[in-house]
């Protein structure tokens, strides 16, 4: 009887090595790859959610930027909230004053009702002051014909004294309304300002040491290329004082060779006034400075922290000159020179919001206030690259 057992397979010997059938192989091969197969499928790779240190750099600069933006506005609102305020003190002082002349004199006008009345010269003299309208009352051809010329100048005061308080009491009100509204744009500026900075903080703490180190030798390598950027300015600027100079040695030896002293009246008037400037500059940047090492704080003006503007405000302040106090109304005072042509004293714009100032030192170098975490200190103009130079004001 045959048996019903499955022959077992049997083991080839190929070169001395035992062998199993090829079948045998193809199973295990694609076992395998289904294996590997539904792996790959069941926990396929996912990509990283975490942004590179690059797009975190720009996000960061993006956001202190943007709130420097709002920091100008700030300074904008409040700049016009202090005026208002100014303002609607001055008029509610005015109404005070105006209110207490009116009721000197109504009580003037009293003491002349009750004469008259003692006297009784006017018998209806009582009624006129509990009348609505005292003006109307007045305006009768019979009473105003028996007053003296002394109680119509008194009444006559008393009528425009009226309407000048109530005229001022509405310019109160509407300076009052203003006033609200400039503290509601004050209070929202200053939500924003402190957002952004916020946001940037959070971006910034998530970093680890080995990113943070990563993060400072990037921007260690971008304050090279700005020296390096600010070295070229320099050398260029050297190169063409140099050839001014000598261009004027030979003006000046060609005026004596041939006697002529023309030119020589328009050029001390110009010399004069670039060194009336030179001065006022130093004076500028000594006061600059001496800043350094003070922290940037949104908002201030010193004497113990400044934003940008309130650097250059203080700086030039100190020389004399009074500058507005946000960027975007320093860079309309003055007279706007191309960068080839920028001195010691200068200030530069930058962006194209125009949302940052500093102030030129010489040499491609500025002292400024950069930052939130940053202190007031020295840097290229080319500290976030050539494009970001808006322009340059020289401001007396």
């Amino acid at each position: 009887m045959a048996s019903h057992r499955k022959p077992r397979s049997r083991s080839r010997m190929t070169g001395g090595l035992r062998t199993t059938p090829a079948v045998g192989i193809t199973t295990a091969a694609l076992t395998s790859v289904a294996l590997l197969s539904q792996t790959a499928q069941a926990a396929p790779a996912q990509p990283s959610s975490k942004p590179r240190l690059e797009e975190v750099q720009k996000k960061v600069d993006t956001l202190y930027r943007q709130a420097e933006v709002a920091t100008q506005k700030y300074n904008g609102a409040k700049e016009r909230t202090d005026a208002k305020k100014q303002q609607v003190d001055k008029l509610l002082d005015d109404v005070a004053q105006r209110t207490e002349d009116m009721n000197t004199a109504r009580q003037k006008l009293g003491r002349y009702a009750a004469e008259q009345y003692r006297s009784g010269s006017v018998s209806d003299t009582a009624t006129m002051f509990l009348a609505d309208d005292p003006e109307d009352y007045f305006s009768q051809r019979q009473l105003m014909s028996r007053l003296t010329d002394e109680q119509k100048k008194s009444i006559d005061d008393y009528q425009k004294q009226t309407r000048e308080t109530a005229k001022k009491r509405t310019e109160a009100q509407s300076s009052l309304e203003d006033l609200t509204d400039s503290q509601t744009e004050l209070r929202s500026t200053k939500e924003t300002v402190q957002t952004k900075l916020s946001d940037a903080r959070q971006l910034l703490s998530k970093l680890t040491a080995e990113e943070k180190a990563r993060l400072a030798a990037i921007e260690k390598a971008k304050e090279e290329a700005a020296r390096k950027k600010a070295a070229e300015l320099a050398a260029k600027q050297k190169a063409a004082e140099d050839a001014k100079r000598k261009a004027a040695e030979r003006a000046r030896e060609q005026e004596q060779s041939s006697g002529s002293s023309s030119g020589s009246s328009s050029g001390s008037s110009s010399g004069s006034s670039d060194a009336s400037y030179a001065t006022k500059a130093a004076q500028a940047l000594a006061f600059a400075k001496a800043q350094e090492g003070k922290p940037y704080v949104w908002g201030a003006t010193g004497p113990d922290s400044y934003d940008c503007s309130g650097l250059t405000a203080a700086a030039w302040k100190s020389a004399g000159i009074s500058l507005p106090r946000t960027t975007w109304d320093q860079v309309e005072i003055g007279k706007t020179v191309p960068l080839s042509d920028i001195q010691p004293g200068d200030l530069v714009f930058f962006y194209d919001d125009i949302s940052h100032v500093g102030l030129y030192m010489g040499d491609g170098m500025m002292v400024h206030a950069p930052k939130p975490g940053a202190v007031v200190r020295e840097e290229s103009i080319y500290y976030d690259g050539t494009s970001s130079i808006h322009s340059v004001v020289r401001p007396a």
